[in-house]
């Protein structure tokens, strides 16, 4: 692990491009939100939480999840939680707002939450996979 001396941040690889700013509060992302908005991603990290340590990172335009490398973020929205994980392979699903590849096995699968029921068994599975990309397992 790699960790910018100016911002603090880790990263997988040494120099690793990056946006250096310094990080923010977590709440200042919810505020002038749906409390349910919050509680959706409290829910969330909740959920990541159980697979094993996580860095919460609130950056200046989104809230990322990070352990070897981030591999989810979230924007609060006003009614909603716009997110996206990054998986190792692509899926397909109705939930889906986009899949975007950036190699096979770095693909980002954007998705929107307006209440934390919609934290369901789909979207653990989603966070467990993704969690594991992180934590660099698809690496071999």
């Amino acid at each position: 692990m790699w960790r910018c001396e100016r911002c603090g941040r880790t990263f997988a690889q040494r120099n690793q491009t990056h946006t250096c700013r310094p990080l923010g509060q977590l709440d200042a992302h919810f505020v002038g939100k749906d409390a349910l908005v919050r509680a959706t991603f409290d829910r969330v990290l909740a959920v990541v939480q159980g697979f094993g340590p996580v860095e919460v990172l609130a950056e200046q335009t989104r809230i990322a999840l990070h352990v070897r490398m981030s591999f989810a973020a979230f924007v609060p929205r006003v009614h909603w939680l716009d997110g996206h994980v990054v998986l190792a392979q692509e899926l397909a699903g109705p939930r889906f707002r986009r899949v975007e590849v950036y190699s096979p096995r770095n693909v980002l699968h954007a998705f929107r939450l307006s209440d934390p029921s919609e934290v369901d068994a789909e979207v653990e599975d989603w966070l467990v996979k993704a969690y594991a990309v992180g934590c660099g397992l698809h690496l071999g």
